[in-house]
């Protein structure tokens, strides 16, 4: 195999017929600003080719239910290994899917727990287990040496079998044996006939079995029975008038005195129980008059010690809650059920019992129930003047659950069930309904059985809701028996291996059990990149989209290890990055550019780091060595009296967390990976600004329980989440929409001489209406092939050519371009295209404002990445805050107007170091406007240009959740508590050294 992959001619979407080669087993990072072509090298060239050669290796049946990949653009591509992707987008759509079941960590526990596990009987908590020899053997050894023993096993009789029959004849009897009125005398008669057939019919059935038993016996050489310390021989029936056969009777398989010469006697006795009756009994023989006999009962079944209830034996399926054999019966393995929501119920979790905290109980109709309540609650010693969230766990289920003539809120509800025939009564139980953890398995997602099966005193489910440095610390600690460290080695080996690389991409914050899709982007490609190295691949070629993203700089350096362990495995990898640890750790660098879209698409530097260090010609170069930079702002704002004033926020890992945000200013939250940070900004404070401020669409709930009070909001108009979620779902959406430039340039277009004399107006160079839109595809520019089994296939209009517009409407041009033409231009050559109509260049600007210039105007929504989308909602809004101040005719009064918060999640995803300098310009340009600005970040530049920061941390997880530090950028580094802190002191001090962290090795 050739030692690298040689590319020639590539010109893949805006690459410009460059020649690339890339080297087997080195971590190659390919750079350069937003839209230069980094992923069109990447993925789009080196990717899709190797896939495509290996669907095409496959048979055309396979081919068939795979995805047909188009050929890159490219002359010559030589020296491909096996590709996998691993992006930054989170795919997993299964409401099933954890890090647990999608890392396979939860295979091998399910193997672990079936095989090595302890289980517990559901009843008595006994242990439920098969009795081996050794264990019967060493049992008996700790009798005093000398002592006599009977080893009995007990006749195998039909009683049992005849047990329900013998109970239906039972009942007959005695109902037909009660004295009833107007029962006739030959009634009686033909009852009493009945009881004495049947009790003649059971005697003969037990009597033919016992004959039948005993010959069998015999006949093998046992002739000797036991009850109640007496030996009986059966050589004739009428020896057998000593048995009470209602009691147990044992066949005596032999008499021992106990010392270590006899074992072998002692295993053949165990081995003759365990085949005629499946357990063996040992009765000692007392020596003296009032010593008590021992009776000891061993059993080759699986069950318990205790109480003898068989089990069946566990196996892998019944730890798997998505198999009916393993999953709660009643939530079907969610762990949830649709039931009454504890936080509809209790919406604000600060009342007091007294004050109203139990929502349903505050209307007129069912205000007794209130009454009732407090009632009971003070008859049980329960305060009822301090808010909910301070009760004790009994005490809130008491109100719950009730007690006495006190039905507590479940018994409310259930005697409204009854009265679901009512229709308010439907309405009103409706409000209260939602999503509620399971009452069975309380959200562990496994049946009774499952969970009662123990290793280190914990079930699989408690195991599974460890955090991964807690799982970590567990399986290094575990204490197993010889045996089941004979049995489990290689599964730990396995389980450990696999909890060791997601604690090295830093994901320790995470626990095993949390829904893969609740995860970010970036935690979603960092547990696939934990999985592949635990999956031990060997040469493969990994493409890698952006692994740094939400990561904390201090993490960074275990995210190389990865990387390089993967590589030294044998693998090739690629790496599309901005991040400058990653790409100062690069055997070889690829630096694309030297601008985005048409002006871009070129290969600037190739070679080592300090090669494209050197190179004049690379951008990425001159920020790695220094020579541009993004500078300290020499003055920061000063934080005013204008501020939000947050107390005692509790949800996750927060634990009455009091902060302090000023306004007017660019405010930082950092903190390490899962520290806390997007709870506090998303699901605390933006909950309780929307609603402070009366917002429509505002999210469900009341979020009020969520923590203790909000001051300060006066100070604000408005509050916006700019998220990464896409700005539409639906491939009609894209930027030039979603910023409301497109209105005006269709309103140019319509105002062309040619659409005027045709009677065009704006609504005819639309492709969401009818009338200029292709009637074929109805503006979709594509047609949707449905191929019954397979996936469908979405093909260009055949009618409009993928055009999205009838023939009439292309022929309108402005400047030599029709609709079609604009919507594939670029931002920049929009505002070339343009110049001369403010109204449509200041909505275009603000997108090259923030690193968007290289994206077409059309592009559909559903191919911009989350940082895109993120960034195109940013513009609209300085769009809309600059309209203000031309509205205004001054900035002051645009200020006045506006006094809106904005809050962004990692702004800086996706962009390299000159794009971040434009994306702070922005936010400059937001607050100039009256804006203040709240955001969640990583990137060290923006840290360092920071007004003011608050760093959450220590840890991540149980260990998170506090502010560490706050103040301005300066006062974060001179922290010694804070990790932020540490990693910001060299970025402020060029001068001080960079901290070196250990890299640590993977096992």
């Amino acid at each position: 195999m050739p030692d690298q992959i040689t590319i020639r001619g590539a010109r893949t979407h805006n690459l410009k017929g460059i020649d690339v080669d890339i080297p087997h087993n080195a971590l190659t990072v390919v750079s350069g600003v937003s839209g230069s072509g980094k992923s069109s090298l990447a993925f789009d060239t080196v990717y899709a080719e190797g896939q495509r050669r290996y669907v095409e290796s496959l048979s055309a049946y396979a081919r068939q239910f795979l995805e047909r990949i188009e050929k890159p653009d490219v002359e010559h591509m030589d020296g491909l290994a096996p590709a996998i992707a691993i992006k930054q987008k989170n795919q997993t759509r299964n409401p099933r899917s954890t890090v647990a079941t999608s890392t396979e960590i939860y295979d091998y526990l399910r193997l672990l727990y079936a095989r090595c596990g302890t289980v517990t009987c559901l009843h008595c908590g006994g242990i439920v287990k098969h009795d081996t020899v050794d264990e019967i053997v060493a049992s008996l050894f700790a009798l005093p040496e000398g002592t006599r023993v009977y080893a009995l096993f007990p006749i195998v009789r039909t009683e049992v079998k005849l047990e329900p029959m013998l109970a239906a004849s039972t009942e007959a009897v005695t109902e037909e044996s009660t004295p009833k009125p107007k029962k006739s005398a030959a009634k009686k008669s033909a009852s009493k006939k009945s009881v004495e057939s049947v009790s003649s019919m059971l005697s003969l059935s037990v009597s033919d079995s016992l004959k039948e038993r005993l010959t069998e016996l015999r006949r093998r050489g046992y002739n000797r029975l036991y009850q109640n310390g007496n030996v009986v021989e059966f050589s004739t029936p009428e020896s057998l008038l000593e048995l009470d056969f209602t009691q147990p009777i044992f066949v005596l398989a032999d008499r021992l005195a106990l010392s270590t010469d006899i074992r072998s006697r002692i295993v053949d006795a165990i081995e003759t129980g365990y085949r005629e009756s499946g357990e063996i009994q040992f009765h000692t023989v007392p020596r003296e008059e009032n010593e008590k006999p021992q009776n000891l009962r061993f059993s080759a079944a699986f069950e318990c010690t205790t109480c003898h209830r068989a089990y069946r034996e566990p196996e892998p399926r019944l730890f798997s809650f998505n198999n009916p054999y393993g999953a709660c019966p009643r939530c079907q393995g969610f762990g949830n059920t649709i039931d009454f929501d504890p936080n509809l119920i209790i919406p604000d979790k600060s009342k007091s019992l007294a004050n109203g905290a139990i929502a349903p109980w505050n209307g007129a109709k069912y205000r007794p129930h209130h009454g009732e309540m407090i009632r009971a609650a003070k008859a049980a010693g329960i305060p009822t003047d301090v808010p909910w969230y301070d009760l004790t766990p009994e005490q809130q289920r008491f109100i719950e659950d009730g007690s006495g003539s006190f039905p507590g809120i479940r018994g409310f509800f259930a005697a409204l069930e009854r009265k679901k025939y009512k229709l308010h009564v439907r309405v009103f139980l409706s409000k209260y309904r939602g999503y509620a953890l399971c009452p069975d398995c309380r959200g562990q997602r496994l049946r009774a059985e499952a969970r009662a099966v123990l290793i280190n005193n914990r079930n699989i489910c408690e195991v599974s809701a460890l955090t991964i440095s807690e799982a970590q610390q567990f399986f290094d600690s575990l204490n197993l028996s010889p045996a089941q460290t004979e049995i489990a080695g290689k599964i730990l080996e396995e389980v450990r291996q696999r909890i060791h690389f997601l604690h090295q991409v830093g994901l320790d914050y995470l626990t095993l059990d949390r829904l893969s899709s609740t995860l970010s982007g970036g935690e979603s490609q960092r547990i696939q990149l934990a999985t592949s190295l635990g999956s031990r691949l060997v040469g493969a070629l990994y493409v890698l989209d952006e692994p740094s993203i939400g990561l904390h700089t201090r993490d960074t350096a275990k995210l190389i290890r990865i990387m390089k362990d993967l590589r030294d495995l044998g693998n090739t990898i690629l790496v599309v990055e901005h991040d400058p640890d990653v790409i100062r750790a690069a055997d070889h660098l690829l630096d694309l550019g030297p601008g985005a879209g048409e002006l871009g698409g070129q290969l600037l530097a190739s070679g080592t780091v300090a090669e494209v260090t050197r190179n004049p010609n690379s951008i990425t170069g001159k920020y790695l060595s220094g020579r541009l930079t993004i500078p300290v702002p020499k003055h920061r704002r000063e934080p005013s009296r204008e501020r939000l004033k947050l107390t005692g926020a509790r949800i996750h890992n927060l634990r009455g967390v009091d902060v302090e945000i000023p306004l007017n200013m660019l405010v930082c939250v950092t903190g390490v990976s899962g520290s806390g940070k997007s709870t506090l900004v998303h699901q605390v404070l933006y909950r309780a600004l929307t609603r402070a401020l009366n917002q429509d669409g505002q999210p469900e709930g009341d979020p009020t329980y969520l923590y203790r009070e909000l001051t300060g909001t006066h100070h604000l108009n408005d509050v916006v989440l700019v998220d990464q979620s896409p700005i539409g779902r639906t491939p009609r959406s894209n930027p030039v929409t979603y910023i409301k430039a497109f209105d005006d340039i269709r309103a140019l277009f319509a105002a062309q001489p040619d659409a005027k004399r045709r009677g065009y107006g704006p609504g005819h160079f639309s492709f969401n209406v009818p009338g200029g839109r292709c009637d074929v595809c109805e503006g979709d520019g594509t047609v949707t092939v449905e191929m019954q089994f397979l996936a469908d296939i979405e093909l260009p209009c055949e009618e409009c050519g993928g055009t999205r517009y009838k023939p009439a409407i292309l022929d309108i041009k402005y400047k030599g371009r029709n609709i079609h033409d604009v919507l594939n231009m670029t931002v920049k050559e929009a505002l070339t295209h343009f110049a001369g109509h403010p109204k449509i260049v200041d909505k275009l600007y603000v997108l090259d404002e923030v690193g968007l210039g290289y994206v077409r105007l059309g592009q559909s929504a559903t191919t911009l990445s989350g940082g895109e989308a993120q960034r195109v909602k940013l513009a609209a809004h300085l769009a809309t805050a600059r309209a203000n101040t031309s509205r205004t005719g001054s900035e002051a009064a645009a200020r006045a107007r506006s006094r809106t918060l904005y809050i962004l999640d990692e702004p800086t995803t996706g962009l390299h170091f000159d794009d971040v300098a434009k994306l702070l310009a922005a936010f400059r340009k937001l607050i100039e406007g009256g804006g203040s600005l709240l955001v969640i970040e990583h990137n060290l530049d923006v840290i360092k240009s920071a007004d003011w920061v608050i760093d959450m941390g220590p840890e991540g997880g149980s260990a998170g959740g506090q502010i560490v530090a706050i103040g301005t950028p300066e006062e974060i580094a001179a922290n010694p508590a804070s990790h932020t802190g540490h990693w910001l002191a060299p970025v402020l001090d060029l001068n001080a050294p960079k901290p070196e962290p250990e890299l640590q090795t993977t096992a």
